[in-house]
């Protein structure tokens, strides 16, 4: 039982660290530290972890996928601001939406398929409006998700005139694994207020399964 506490302990300590990273990226920008959301990603690892994490005071995780976050949710705090941060089947949003029903955002919208989608299931539920970023692939990597940028602005629009359940939130984008052409994708004085923190805070992830 002592490895699981000692492991947990880490977590939090690694999590002071990263907010400490933050709050100086903060101010060498000029910006305001309560507009810089820290997501934490949790995905493969156990409640326990999170609910660590939770006890010294985060509220706010994100999860990769659908199976994973609908079986987290029900065992934690109803107040956790969960955000959805994987890319998101079409037919997977009722599921989501319906084992999670206060997920707080949905962060990849690449398309208006997946954006109409949401709507009408946030609209059967009668649930509130679901926050919603614009997923942009900015280094052009066919690896990533996202809409091409010229064609971003169009989908946001989309998303305010027509998806009502929907609320348009800003936009999102993942830099190259090579952050030395691309520094600023990776840099918080940048603007991004954002960030996803995951295996910096919980350690390295653990794929024991395969995960949809």
């Amino acid at each position: 039982m002592a490895a699981p506490v000692a492991a947990e302990g880490a977590v939090v300590s690694a999590f002071r660290s990263v907010m400490m990273r933050v709050q100086h990226a903060a101010e060498r920008s000029n910006s305001q530290l309560d507009r810089i959301r820290v997501v934490a990603v949790s995905k493969t690892k156990p409640v326990s972890m999170i609910r660590q994490l939770y006890d010294a005071g985060h509220r706010c995780f994100g999860e990769n996928y659908v199976q994973e976050i609908v079986e987290k949710a029900p065992q934690l705090p109803q107040d956790i601001e969960w955000h959805f941060i994987g890319h998101l089947q079409s037919n997977k949003a009722k599921t989501l939406l319906g084992g999670v029903p206060h997920l707080a955002m949905v962060e990849g919208v690449d398309n208006q398929k997946v954006a109409n989608h949401l709507d009408r299931v946030v609209s059967t539920l009668r649930r509130n409006p679901l926050k919603i970023l614009v997923q942009v692939n900015t280094s052009g990597e066919a690896s990533k998700s996202g809409i091409d940028p010229s064609n971003c602005v169009e989908l946001a629009k989309h998303v305010k005139s027509c998806c009502p359940n929907l609320v348009f939130s800003g936009l999102m984008t993942i830099g190259r694994p090579d952050y030395t052409s691309t520094p600023e994708n990776f840099q918080i004085e940048m603007g991004s207020t954002n960030v996803r923190i995951g295996s910096t805070i919980f350690g390295p992830r653990e794929y024991t399964k395969k995960q949809e």
